[in-house]
């Protein structure tokens, strides 16, 4: 079957609101291909300016959207608001983890929870 016969799926709100999504899911780094140290770099400002298109969306459109479109873009634009900043923490994290502090003590190898304490706290 050639690239001119693939059957494309219907030019729909729902699949627009979707391939965004998706898009910027993939330029805050969520999604990827290939091993994990192949992991790329994410790229804040591309994320942002795809979830302010989807805002704008949501504005320009409110009122003239179905009851499920709406909830499509409600939860779609929440939800990369929240994806964007948790992605953003973890990339300071992981960069201020890969370059420690003069004197400061390497960081810890392993899973997150052989470094808990009984308490339930990261331990020193």
């Amino acid at each position: 079957m050639s690239d001119q016969e693939y059957p494309l799926p219907p030019a729909t709100f729902e699949f627009l609101v979707l391939s965004l999504r998706t898009q910027t899911e993939m330029h805050l780094g969520l999604m990827f291909t290939g091993e994990e140290t192949d992991e790329p770099e994410p790229d804040f400002r591309i994320a942002r300016h795809s979830i302010d298109l989807l805002a704008m969306l949501q504005e320009k459109t409110r009122g003239n959207t179905t009851l499920e479109e709406q909830r499509l873009i409600e939860n779609t634009v929440t939800e990369l608001r929240f994806r964007f900043v948790q992605a953003m923490e973890h990339h300071q994290k992981k960069a201020a983890a890969a370059t420690p502090a003069a004197g400061a003590e390497p960081p810890k190898q392993g899973r997150s929870s052989d470094h808990m304490t009984p308490e339930g706290q990261a331990g020193a």
